[in-house]
């Protein structure tokens, strides 16, 4: 294995090898990697223009969060144990879900819960609040970028629209939820994960990583028939060659 990313610069360079790697094998895991990069250069952006409470902090926090991903993508090409939650992530690399599928699935596994563990390990116990508003930063930075890849991944995914059609259903909330709500239950993790020690603190950490598991294979295989016949027919209409996909993406002509 490599040597974990120390800076922002770093982890952006690795993020470009990993995407560059899912686009040699055409597998959809260069979907959230590209996703991720992106987010990681607005917050470096972000820093740079002293955007943050503690601008030093965020590049610390920014690096530890990063390298959690970084490590289990890492440790899934060496077929070494990883979460439960990346597990169900990586293990559907070449399953023909949809794009919002896959990039929903990831964010649930690095965002509800790697985010809460590496908002714990840089402001942990009673520091934990200090980190309140700088993470309330980083979650509009998300927001603009999810906006702004919903509609380029409309290019690509010409029947998205058909998930609005369903949005009267209760099911679709399980689709929404990475997007909506993920930075929300990654911080209740972290002040949860800040207020316990030893045996109580392992349990959270496995009963999360159990439940974002739970929640992925929902994502997978949601049990409404009408969303499971919808994403399949979205996804069937979908361009398959990932490295058009990122061209979208990026808003570049494939």
């Amino acid at each position: 294995m490599q040597t974990p990313p120390s800076t922002i610069d770093e982890v952006l360079h690795r993020l470009d090898e990993i995407i560059e790697e899912t686009i040699h094998e055409n597998n959809h895991l260069g979907i959230f990697a590209f996703v991720y990069r992106r987010t990681t250069a607005q917050i470096k952006q972000a820093i740079s223009e002293k955007r943050f409470e503690d601008n030093e902090r965020m590049e610390k926090f920014d690096v530890i969060f990063a390298n959690r991903y970084i490590d289990a993508y890492d440790k899934f090409k060496l077929k070494q144990n990883i979460s439960k939650s990346w597990q169900s992530t990586f293990y559907t690399k070449d399953e023909p879900l949809t794009i919002i599928q896959h990039l929903v699935m990831g964010m649930n596994a690095h965002i509800s819960f790697d985010l809460g563990l590496a908002a714990e390990a840089i402001s942990p116990k009673n520091k934990i609040d200090d980190l309140k508003s700088d993470f309330i930063i980083v979650n509009q930075i998300l927001q603009e970028i999810i906006n702004e890849m919903q509609d380029r991944i409309g290019k690509v995914s010409r029947l998205m629209f058909l998930l609005d059609w369903v949005g009267a259903k209760s099911d679709e909330k399980i689709i929404n939820f990475g997007i909506v709500n993920a930075r929300q239950f990654a911080w209740q993790f972290a002040l949860g994960l800040s207020a316990l020690d030893g045996l109580p603190k392992t349990a959270l950490i496995e009963q999360t990583d159990l439940t974002i598991s739970r929640l992925n294979q929902l994502i997978q295989n949601p049990p409404s028939r009408i969303l499971n016949y919808t994403l399949k027919l979205i996804s069937f209409f979908e361009v398959k060659n990932i490295a058009e996909i990122l061209n979208n993406l990026r808003g570049e002509v494939s």
